[in-house]
């Protein structure tokens, strides 16, 4: 196996080995150790990275051979209306291993990052019993709450929401954010484009409290102490994720996803709910209405997924650069790399 320990943020062990190629892509391995105390492995197992990474076949691999439990966290595989489009386990991956957080809310059903904090919480408090909590997904935010805790911010307020809304509309993003730049100017430069539901939830929180949401996020505890987890980025080389990216959407295509996608917009959710903003629904979604030839809702879609994908790298880049990355593409070599992070 090639492999390649270098150095994290702080104390680390530094070995390479020669690397070898195969005939599908990359087998480089970078890890690293993180700065804390060998002792017993970690009960919680972080792996985190873009769409398409491969990350779930890992972890699936990793809880098979460990006997540990599979823990969703993207934020859209939440919900059971879209299985095909987020490329949700099926029920062959559910009966190789035990998952949990896969499929449990209904569309018209939103969730926040704190009601999937709480509930991956109950599941933390038997973490330690049996094999470990192998938490993996592409959502940043949920890794964030998990090991830098989350703010406590007050519940917005209806009136103010819906009357800042309007404002939105009315002004625009350009002028909205810049009136949240004055008040919060971290979240403003944070908050990614097209976003209205984090505009308004920052400035709302900044006008009727006082005070930035950006504070309040500082204030926060971490929900998992050092020494009980550890995580990996599967980051594989950006040419290899783009061609399966593009080899998943067609398989989608292939496999019944517009069917999924106009049962989900006969139900006529309101448009700001998570699960309308699903990669590839609103471009599926064209086809449906017969706004656009499949093979077009197919193209529109791998943009969009490419998108996407460099979004959560940029994300895992800036949040979590102390991570070891995983490279390779070799099942075998992920699988070891992976267990040496999680001292196994």
């Amino acid at each position: 196996m090639s492999r390649a320990l270098t150095g994290g943020a702080q104390e680390t062990t530094a070995s390479t080995a020669s690397a070898r190629a195969d005939g599908e892509g990359l087998t480089r391995v970078t890890t690293a150790r993180m700065g804390v105390r060998k002792s017993d492995p970690p009960a919680v197992w972080l792996i985190a990275g873009p769409t398409a990474s491969g990350k779930s076949a890992l972890a699936l691999d990793l809880a098979e051979r460990t006997g540990g439990r599979i823990v969703n966290a993207d934020a859209i595989q939440l919900y059971s209306d879209l299985q095909i489009l987020t490329a949700r386990p099926g029920s062959e991956d559910l009966a190789r291993a035990p998952h949990a957080l896969y499929g449990v809310a209904d569309g018209a059903d939103a969730w926040s990052v704190g009601r999937w904090l709480r509930a991956a919480t109950a599941l933390l408090e038997g973490a330690d019993a049996d094999g470990p909590l192998i938490f993996v997904g592409g959502t940043g935010l949920y890794f964030r709450a998990l090991t830098k805790g989350l703010a406590e911010a007050p519940p917005a307020d209806p009136h103010m929401r819906d009357e800042l809304l309007e404002h939105y509309d009315q002004v625009g993003e350009a002028a909205f954010r810049e009136r949240l730049a004055a008040l919060d100017p971290a979240a403003a430069a944070r908050i990614a484009p097209n976003d209205r539901q984090r505009l308004v939830r920052a400035l709302s929180v900044a006008l009727s409290t006082g005070r930035s949401l950006s504070d309040w996020q500082a204030d926060t505890i971490p929900l998992l102490t050092g020494d009980r987890w550890r995580g990996v980025v599967v980051a594989p080389d950006r040419g290899v994720l783009h061609a399966r990216i593009d080899a998943r959407v067609e398989a989608m295509a292939r496999d019944g996803v517009t069917a999924e996608v106009a049962r989900l917009a006969a139900r006529a959710l309101p448009p700001e709910l998570p699960v309308m903003k699903a990669v590839g629904f609103r471009e599926f979604a064209a086809h449906v209405q017969g706004a656009c030839p499949l093979d077009q809702s197919i193209r529109d879609t791998q943009t969009a997924t490419r998108q996407y994908a460099k979004r959560q790298m940029t994300w895992f880049r800036n949040q979590s650069p102390d991570w070891p990355r995983i490279e390779t593409l070799d099942p075998a070599d992920r699988i070891s790399a992976a267990l040496t992070v999680f001292e196994v």
